[in-house]
């Protein structure tokens, strides 16, 4: 029974970086056997174990054979005669193949450190070619690892996968799962650039258009990618990607994918508001009292200035110039006290909203600059 650590932890020390999360791969054990020394066993598909100690999860070294289309279709087969090599062959990239044994000594039998040195994404066998899921990643690693290509060989492995229909087999949470962590990494462009490459893109997100990204999403690409560069969190980098799009497309695409709720509400609103924020400059009172009701920004200020932030996002170079003022007439009318004026009309029940109404619109002329009281 040996132990190796494998996987993402073994990449990223070679490529100079913090090592987050350790996986481990047992060789030569049994269920019995990891059990025997106090292995806490969490594995639905196959034996994986929590150490006693730190945690940190052990998987049996096992093969697999595809069964069915798609990412689940796989049975796997765990024993003590599976060997350290026949566990990483089963694994996407070359740089992901590598084991490193208790005393430091590197496992490398794919050639995954000259690859980390060549700065290329390669796949390990021809078993990627089971697993669609593997096309998502290797576009997710490419918006983390931006100065790797894609191995020729390997995209056009991808494309064959592509037209073989796999990438139809996947479910939306993994679709979506997959996109979401790729668009907080550093260079998320990288990720849609390679899934068009291959075909994968018009496949699973349709709505951004058979030329996304090279020509009507070439400026999208660039917000986003400055999105990630200020740290922006996810809804925000999800509403600039989407900001071309109809809302009414949007929907679509969030309700395929499954995109959380908050992510596809601030996309669908910067989509639809883009515009009459941009005119806000010359909105009076009632007109901004208005936008910020359709806006729910009374209730939810927050994803109001995350709105604020996705369409500053546009210009990365000058000021947003209706933020300062949108910002300003959007504390002056919630500073109105609503409760108040709903005493103050005492039975008239049905005349509350139109003077809360009044008393925003009021409040908001008030804050505004001369031009805009006309």
């Amino acid at each position: 029974m040996k132990s190796y650590i494998v996987g993402g932890a073994v990449r990223d020390a070679l490529l100079g970086l913090p090592v987050k999360d350790r996986d481990w791969v047992v060789v030569g054990a049994t269920p019995e056997d990891m059990l025997a020394k106090g292995f806490r066993p969490v594995g639905k598909d196959f034996p994986v174990f929590l150490h006693p100690e730190t945690q940190e999860e052990y998987a049996l070294a096992r093969t697999e054979r595809k069964t069915a289309p798609g990412y689940r279709g796989f049975v796997f087969h765990t024993a003590p005669d599976v060997t350290l090599e026949e566990d990483l062959v089963r694994r996407d990239l070359t740089i992901n193949a590598i084991a490193r044994a208790d005393d430091g000594t590197l496992v490398d039998p794919f050639g995954g450190q000259r690859d980390i040195a060549a700065r290329v994404f390669r796949h390990v066998s021809d078993a990627f070619l089971e697993d669609p899921v593997r096309i998502l990643r290797l576009a997710r690693f490419a918006s983390r690892f931006a100065d790797f290509t894609v191995a020729p060989e390997t995209l056009a492995l991808m494309r064959t996968m592509v037209e073989a229909g796999e990438v139809d087999a996947l479910v939306a949470e993994r679709v979506w799962q997959e996109l979401a962590r790729g668009l907080m990494e550093a260079t998320p462009s990288r990720m849609f650039a390679v899934l068009h490459a291959c075909g994968a893109l018009a496949r699973i997100v349709p709505e951004l258009g058979p030329d996304f990204p090279e020509h009507g999403g070439a400026h999208a690409m660039r917000v986003l990618d400055h999105a990630a560069s200020v740290d922006a969190p996810l809804s925000v980098r999800f509403a600039t990607l989407m900001r071309p799009l109809e809302p009414a497309r949007i929907v679509a695409l969030c309700e395929r994918l499954r995109v959380p709720n908050d992510c596809r509400d601030l996309a669908v609103m910067t989509s639809r508001e883009h515009v009459q924020i941009g005119n806000a400059p010359a909105m009076d009172g009632a007109a901004l009292v208005k936008l910020f009701t359709r806006c729910d920004a009374f209730r939810k200020p927050e994803r109001f200035e995350q709105m604020l932030d996705a369409l500053a996002l546009d210009t990365p170079d000058a000021p947003f110039a209706p933020a300062p003022l949108l910002r300003t007439a959007l504390a002056a009318a919630r500073a109105v006290d609503a409760g108040q004026i709903a005493a103050a009309c005492g039975d008239n029940k049905a005349g509350i909203p139109d003077a809360v109404y009044a008393a925003r619109v009021s409040a908001v002329t008030a804050a505004l600059p001369a031009q805009n009281r006309q």
